[in-house]
């Protein structure tokens, strides 16, 4: 069972003179972000978006195969966007939610004590009310 597929990264040999032909101007294949996609589902799937990238990288892979270049292209843009969004999602958001409990513990903690003070100016006697 042959489960090889073309390499992601195209490299076109190098060449001493500019070549002209048609062969020269061909553009390398779409890449397919399938690893990515991948670490997304299992580590970083920030609403289901992992899930989704990973569904449009195999699309883009078995399109590439197939020689279908342009749908390639496209799902594997589609599969680029929907990573950016989860990886973007899974890493913002954790440190959004940190910086906003720290605030708020911050906040909490100057407010205990302006109440700290405030208690104890109101409820301790002074020496006008021992007469």
């Amino acid at each position: 069972m042959d489960t090889s597929y073309p390499r992601e990264d195209y490299l076109p040999a190098p060449s001493h003179k500019r070549d002209p032909s048609p062969a020269a101007l061909v553009p390398p294949p779409p890449r397919d972000h399938l690893v990515w996609s991948i670490f997304n589902t299992i580590y970083m799937n920030f609403c289901c978006l992992g899930f989704v990238a990973l569904a449009f990288s195999v699309k883009a892979r078995d399109r590439k195969v197939s020689g279908d270049v342009e749908a390639a292209r496209r799902f594997s843009s589609k599969a680029r966007c929907y990573n950016v969004l989860a990886t973007a999602g899974s890493v913002v958001l954790p440190l959004l939610l940190a910086a906003l409990v720290i605030t708020g513990v911050i906040h909490l903690s100057k407010l205990a004590q302006e109440s700290v003070g405030f208690f104890t100016y109101q409820f301790s006697p002074s020496d006008e009310e021992d007469n």
